[in-house]
């Protein structure tokens, strides 16, 4: 028999005997199965390195689970549609729904090769009608619960896409391009007015700067749930605290106050500010150009009128710090003061109120637009340390000054007392969120169920008439539904009469928002999920995939579960228990991308070593280079493993009699045991691997020592199957078989230790430094064939001495000289305590001289770190002898291990944790 592991023909058996047996399938009686679920895959066609990490993560923890005894839920479905799969119907004359089914086959395929343990009977598909019809279902739910407005807004539009964006979809990006015509410049865009740098706002998808337009657009509310969501953040305990703070500053709370402003002619304004102490510092009013109040000054102002015609459709930064003053003015709250009104771009619509108190001696966008606009500025805060003394602006805190009866309070209490003071000012918060824009003006994604009625007004598509399914793709620039007669062209369910249906299908994050529920219950007919089956099985106790979808996916999917929790639809608010980052596959330091031509295809090197590789490269949170050197070792350990086994079952010339030696490698397989547990439950499955490598090296060389215990020896190899398997199962499987392992490793129980280990790292350190010492002493002493190695272990009093020292100094303050600790231990009668029970055959008695001498050198050598070893001389006594096979085998030495005595240089030279060595 061959010791070669060919895996290729392994895969295809166990694929096989796994889909025949159905043993991913959860079980009827399943009462809370654990949830891990990895982030559905967007059909783009092929699997990439992204994806196999990714799902390599999820399926390693849903086998480890499995094997703990859990019943698992672990589904996948295809995030479906979307613009790439109508871009490429364009590029192939084909049309969305055969390319995405081509590339779901495809992409199932490659998952099944890869070994990925799914249900395959959970399996959704967004863009199938049994799908989207309750994406239409919950849009009307949410509709009628007052989540969903309808009305006009300028957004951001994708010329490239051509369709509408979220605010979260478009990405800030220094600009670089010089003017038109000319080749990019290297050096940001800035200001003529300023040094500031300057953004290109590009699509998040195809990276096209974005444009404005005025739109009638679809919106869910999610500013209603913007301070849930934002202090809910607080509870997600198991969620990385980048992805946290990402949602977090995206929410943009902002304490502060509403200031209201009463304008001579055109009733009151409110500003919203966080710092209302530098109000005295205000010389103006400027509100955005879609304010009411711009709108209305516009109606007698044909020079207002232009200019919110100007800017009405350009980025943000191509306005800059333009603005039109108007004949308005608004009066001061607290002094009176008549201050002029402009309109200007660089105040937002949907930031705030619309509306500013300029307050350019302390705000810099404040101050830009007053140095271009001749408006006064005043400075009334100082620092209170003189720092930044005459700058203007001044942003930091300070005292006051010029206002009236404030002078001289600092800031943070005169924020407090202007409040309470004056009517006018009003403690508030605001929000950076925005609602979430879900219209797009493209065919391939979730009709919204309203149709247009001249008479009714806007008409939501009866329950009994879900799902509005797509009607034939035609081909044809921008929105295909509005070529699209006879799908434009109906009736009003309310009245009758002729109508138009709604042409703007969903954002396709929509789809990915609740999917993970309708996994729970992937064929019911009568409702989107079971909500018994949601509220005993949620949440998802492990989600995975890449930190960036922290806005776009993440921060919906938060949303909608808390809308569906008050549509009674669902008890829990928070979906996800655990989220995992994963990191990136990077290749020549660039990330994996068809674009840049530097993809690896998973089948190249095979699924065992690919899965293994990118599990074993990194912990799964950082990024990694891939390498075809460190491919190789993950290729090695597959072929170490098959051939131990093979080996074993192949030779069989192994004993029955324990020898010494065996009790180290028994604990030796359960300290590893242990230690691979511990690492799957932490997702280090990089550790884990290594935990593997250096069992399995352990293996071979006692089997090269000497002949094996052969259950011993079986047991070994038995873990190393158990443990591999949730990482590269077909190897797994295919080991387990060769060993005769009970059943399936798939359905196998996780391989438990024999004995306990709890001290398992301490016994491993020790064995591990002794081992290094031993080698520094023949390298140094340049021994070529050493003859005898002794090895002495400190008297046990040492151990005690070490032990109540480490417990004073762990409780003592920096302050506590060494002295005084050393002088604590002696107070607890350690030298009595050691006289009267010292071991008369290998100790004197030991004085209170001694005892404190040997404090004080342990406490000025080691300090705080490592001096509670959990180990006596007896323990440790009892290690190295059983490990001193290895000493024997590496050196071909005579190796004996002894206890100290007080009357010997080497039991002098012995520290707890450390022996003393004498080789001849």
């Amino acid at each position: 028999m061959t010791t070669h592991y060919d895996h290729a023909q392994v895969q295809e058996f166990w694929q096989y005997v796994w889909e025949r047996d159905d043993v991913y399938a959860l079980p009827a009686d399943a009462t809370d199965p654990t949830y891990v679920l990895g982030m559905f895959p967007y059909t783009s066609g092929t699997l990439h390195m992204g994806h196999v990490r990714n799902y390599a993560i999820t399926d390693a923890y849903a086998r480890y689970r499995r094997m703990q005894g859990d019943d698992v839920l672990h589904p996948m479905g295809w995030d479906a549609f979307g613009l790439p799969a109508e871009n490429a119907a364009y590029e192939r004359a084909s049309d969305p729904e055969s390319w995405t089914q081509a590339c779901i086959r495809r992409m199932r395929e490659e998952l099944e090769t890869m070994g990925f343990g799914y249900d395959w009977s959970r399996e959704i598909t967004t863009c199938d009608p049994s799908y989207y019809r309750w994406n239409q279902w919950l849009f009307k739910r949410l509709y009628e619960a007052g989540l969903v407005e309808y009305e006009g807004a300028t957004v951001n539009w994708c010329p490239d896409c051509e369709t509408v964006l979220a605010a979260a979809q478009v990405e800030e990006r220094e600009a670089s391009a010089g003017a038109s015509g000319d080749a990019p410049s290297r050096e940001p865009k800035r200001s003529e007015t300023s040094s500031q740098v300057t953004t290109d706002r590009v699509c998040w998808r195809c990276e096209t700067p974005v444009d404005r337009r005025e739109l009638d657009q679809w919106f869910f509310s999610i500013t209603d749930y913007a301070e849930e969501l934002h202090e809910g953040l607080d509870d997600l305990e198991g969620w990385p605290d980048g992805v946290r703070e990402i949602q977090r500053n995206w929410i943009g709370r902002q304490e502060g106050a509403k200031i209201t402003f009463e304008t001579a002619d055109h009733g009151s304004v409110d500003v919203f500010s966080t710092r209302p102490e530098t109000i005295y510092g205000a010389t103006s009013l400027v509100v955005s150009p879609g304010h009411d109040l711009a709108r209305t000054l516009a109606d007698d102002s044909e020079a207002v009128a232009d200019y919110i015609d100007a800017v009405r459709e350009q980025d943000p930064d191509e306005v800059g710090f333009s603005g039109v003053e108007t004949d308005a003015t608004a009066i001061h709250p607290l002094t009176g003061a008549e201050l002029p009104v402009y309109v200007a771009g660089y105040v937002l619509d949907d930031v705030g109120t619309g509306a500013v108190m300029g307050v350019p001696g302390h705000n810099e966008r404040d101050h830009e637009f007053a140095l271009e606009h001749d408006v006064p500025i005043e400075r009334v805060i100082e620092p209170t340390d003189g720092d930044g003394t005459g700058d203007l602006p001044y942003t930091g805190d300070g005292t006051l000054t010029a206002s009236g009866e404030y002078d001289g309070t600092a800031s943070e209490a005169a924020r407090e007392r202007l409040v309470a003071d004056h009517g006018a000012l009003e403690e508030d918060v605001t929000y950076r969120l925005r609602d979430w824009l879900i219209s797009r003006q493209r065919y391939w994604g979730t009709p919204i169920p309203v149709v247009h009625c001249d008479d009714c007004g806007h008409v939501l598509v009866p329950d009994e008439e879900l799902p509005v399914e797509l009607p034939e793709f035609v081909r044809t620039t921008g929105n295909p539904l509005e070529e699209h007669d006879s799908f434009r062209e109906t009736t009003c369910p309310d009245c009758g009469g002729p109508a138009r249906r709604e042409t703007d299908t969903m954002d396709t994050f929509v789809d990915s928002s609740w999917y993970y529920l309708r996994f729970l219950s992937p064929d019911l007919e009568d409702a989107p999920f079971d909500t018994e089956l949601a509220d005993e099985w949620l949440p998802i106790d492990v989600y995975v995939g890449g930190d960036e979808h922290a806005i776009l996916h993440l921060l919906y999917t938060r949303f909608f579960t808390r809308a569906l929790a008050d549509l009674g639809l669902l008890d829990r608010r928070e979906p996800i228990e655990e989220l995992r980052s994963q990191g990136t596959v990077l290749y020549d330091g660039e990330k994996m991308s068809s674009s840049k031509g530097n993809v690896v295809a998973p089948q190249e090197y095979g699924a065992e070593t690919t899965r293994l590789f990118v599990l074993s490269a990194a912990h799964p949170e950082q990024d990694f280079e891939w390498t075809a050197n460190n491919v190789r070792g993950a290729y090695d350990l597959q072929q170490t493993l098959y051939g131990m086994a093979t080996a074993f079952v192949d030779e069989g010339d192994t004993r029955v009699e324990r020898r010494s030696h065996d009790e180290y490698v028994a604990r030796e397989i359960d300290r590893t045991i242990a230690a691979v547990t511990e690492e799957y439950e932490r997702f280090r499955f990089h550790r884990a691997a290594t935990e593997i490598r250096e069992l399995a090296r352990l293996l071979r060389r006692y089997r090269g020592y000497d002949r094996p215990h052969g259950e011993l020896y079986r047991r070994g190899l038995l873990a190393l199957a158990a443990m591999i398997s949730p990482m590269a199962p077909h190897l797994g499987e295919e080991c387990w078989n060769k060993l005769r392992g009970d059943g399936l490793v798939v359905e196998a129980d996780w391989p438990e230790p024999e004995r306990d280990v709890a001290d398992y790292r301490r016994e491993r350190r020790l064995v591990e430094t002794t081992l290094a010492d031993v080698r520094d002493i023949v390298d140094t002493a340049a021994i070529d064939e050493p003859e005898r190695i002794e090895l002495v272990v400190a008297q046990e009093w040492k151990y005690e001495v070490a032990r109540l020292l480490g417990e004073r100094l762990d409780d003592a303050t920096d302050s506590v000289e060494t002295a005084s600790v050393v002088d604590r231990v002696l107070e607890a009668e350690l030298a009595v305590d050691l006289e009267s029970r010292a071991d008369a055959e290998a100790e004197a008695e030991v004085d209170r001289e001694t005892i404190a001498a040997f404090a004080a050198e342990l406490a000025e050598r080691d300090g705080h770190q490592d001096l509670e070893h959990g180990l006596t001389a007896r323990t440790e006594l009892a290690i190295l002898n059983r490990s001193t096979w290895l000493v024997t085998d590496e050196f071909d030495a005579d190796v004996t291990v002894r206890r100290g005595a007080e009357d010997d240089e080497l039991g002098e030279k012995a520290r707890p944790g450390k022996p003393a060595i004498h080789i001849s």
